[in-house]
């Protein structure tokens, strides 16, 4: 019988330094592919590859499209594409983003589950708001050991927080715990295979670049009344006991918190170009009331001083809601 012979690890911010600290951890014979999500920026080439080789005994490489899972390696996400696992082999898909990130963590989390659940440890580092929390889930009812770091002990607690709460973890340990639990758990026999949830094909499928179905989401959510913040079709919620998340039929994905947030940048664009229309037409009343008044036309200067008070108004009643929805957003991120 094979071990557990894949660790999939996801985190975001403060994720350079957990995964570097990790990498010096590893042992030489480290008995399973490591494969890594964390959110790159695209504005630039990362050395993360590089970075992680030198830190330890296991070479570390961005993961190329068709690639054969080796044992005692690391396999980065490259940026702008989702890191999918398919039982031996590596996929990069080009799927939309997830959690407003590509790569995300829970396309790489769902197709471990997918493929090999029985198989894998999955874990959820350092990290703010929560991508990883429904993959995780995904990845321990399908027989997958899952850990996260303690959110105590994380340089960004929310993202291991979001997956303590809702993917109820197997293990929750420090940073320093975690390279022997990683080894004492790779080095176990691999579980017992388990049902996969419903729909988790079809979401892997979309990571990897596929088309997305109205049918099928209709199968596995239900229609709610949010638009998607990034194409503005309509969104699907799916409940998953604890957690909640939205997803389109063109693949774009959310939690609840981040479509929460997401939401609030989209108002506060709008207000902004709305703010900005007005502004102009005051600057452009105010123009047209003194070109007036210079000309002596004084029932169209007054027209024009009229229009402008309204425009102002106008204006200033959505600075109050912008300063508005700033004040609740604060507050919701306090709570």
């Amino acid at each position: 019988m094979t071990n557990r012979d894949i660790l999939a690890i996801g985190t975001s911010a403060g994720g350079f330094e957990a995964l570097r600290f990790l990498a010096r951890e590893f042992s030489p014979d480290f008995p399973a592919s490591v494969l890594v999500t964390i959110h790159l920026s695209n504005q630039f080439r990362s050395e993360l590859d590089a970075i992680l080789t030198q830190a330890g005994p296991l070479p570390a490489g961005f993961a190329v499209d068709g690639e054969k899972l080796q044992r005692s390696r690391i396999y980065i996400a490259p940026t702008e594409r989702h890191l999918i696992v398919e039982s031996e082999h590596l996929r990069l898909g080009s799927g939309p983003r997830e959690n407003n990130a590509r790569p995300a963590l829970d396309p790489l989390f769902r197709s471990a589950a997918l493929c090999c659940g029985e198989r894998c440890v999955g874990a959820v580092l350092t990290g703010t708001l929560g991508d990883g929390a429904a993959g995780l889930q995904a990845l321990k009812q399908a027989g997958g050991v899952t850990v996260v770091q303690d959110p105590s002990d994380a340089a960004f607690a929310e993202m291991p927080t979001t997956a303590l709460l809702r993917s109820q973890p197997d293990h929750v340990v420090s940073l320093a715990g975690m390279p022997a639990l990683f080894e004492k758990l790779v080095r176990e026999a691999a579980g017992e295979a388990k049902p996969v949830a419903s729909g988790l094909e079809y979401e892997v499928n979309v990571a990897s670049g596929e088309r997305g179905s109205m049918h099928e989401m209709d199968r596995i959510g239900r229609r709610s009344v949010l638009a998607c913040p990034d194409c503005h079709g309509i969104m699907w919620e799916i409940n998953e006991g604890e957690l909640v998340r939205y997803r389109c039929h063109v693949g774009h994905a959310y939690t609840a918190e981040l479509m929460s947030v997401a939401l609030d940048e989209n108002l506060k664009r709008s207000f902004g170009s709305a703010l900005r229309a007005l502004d102009e037409r005051v600057a452009l009343a105010r123009k047209l009331q003194a070109q007036a008044s210079a000309g002596g036309q004084t029932r169209t200067a007054a027209s024009w001083a009229s229009k402008a008070l309204e425009f102002e108004a106008e204006a200033k009643i959505i600075r109050d809601s912008i300063r508005r929805t700033d004040e609740i957003a604060a507050r919701f991120a306090d709570a």
